[in-house]
């Protein structure tokens, strides 16, 4: 599987550089066999994505400086866990994606469909 194609087809375009997302750090959400937590979906993380992912156990507000993690705000693009964002769809709380930016392996989670109904 070519890791810079995206859910289209096509190749994968940057999520966000500011702050610094990705599996890798290097913007794109980009993974491997090691990236348990398929950080494949580029999200636009509204405060209610936000407050779910929290009452998860999954923190993404709060820095985390030793994982070069800046902490995210409301419009903050990240590329979140596939498993995370389909869950917040079940419950209602989930955020848009940028589909050029999300990873063609957020398929193995996600149905297109289920996406597409929540593109930017």
């Amino acid at each position: 599987m070519d890791p810079s194609v995206n859910v289209l087809g096509t190749a994968l375009q940057t999520c966000s550089e500011m702050p610094l997302t990705g599996w890798y750090r290097d913007g794109c959400c980009n993974t491997d066999d090691n990236d348990r937590g398929s950080h494949t979906v580029c999200c636009v993380v509204t405060d209610d994505f936000l407050q779910f992912a929290l009452d998860q156990g999954n923190d993404l507000i709060t820095p985390a400086p030793h994982f070069n993690f800046p902490g995210l705000k409301p419009g903050d693009s990240w590329c979140v866990c596939a498993r995370t964002w389909l869950q917040a769809v079940n419950a209602g709380m989930a955020c848009p994606v940028d589909m050029e930016a999300t990873h063609q392996r957020a398929l193995d989670i996600i149905p297109l469909d289920v996406l597409e109904t929540h593109a930017l």
